[in-house]
């Protein structure tokens, strides 16, 4: 069974929120144009013993709204990234950081389910 550690609430909530950003990006990134910038789309060589050719269609690039958007995701999980990191916590421990850092990445998917 893997060590556990007392982390405090306020750094389990910040890791938690962490995780739910970076997912909440990742669903609306797969929203947006596949280039930022405004960019013509292509195809590719056909594939030896196959008949897929890739390719992509223009992109428009992201509008003004999807941009600050990105941008505000961005600076959250820089923000959330540095509160995880930074947290006085870690300074408490002598030893097993590494595996503290790791645990709590996994401390949300041992939390009793609420009723």
């Amino acid at each position: 069974m893997p060590k556990t550690f007392p982390f405090p609430q306020d750094l389990l909530d910040a890791q938690v929120a962490l995780h739910e950003t970076r997912a909440a990006y990742e669903n609306y990134a797969k929203t947006l144009p596949w280039s930022a910038e405004p960019m013509p789309g292509w195809e590719g060589d056909k594939q030896l013993h196959s008949s897929y050719r890739s390719h992509k269609e223009d992109s428009p690039g992201y509008t003004e709204e999807q941009a600050t958007e990105v941008r505000r995701f961005q600076d959250e999980l820089r923000r959330l990234s540095a509160e995880v990191m930074t947290h006085p916590y870690w300074s408490t421990l002598s030893e097993d950081v590494v595996a503290a850092r790791m645990a709590l990445k996994h401390a949300h998917e041992h939390e009793p389910a609420e009723a």
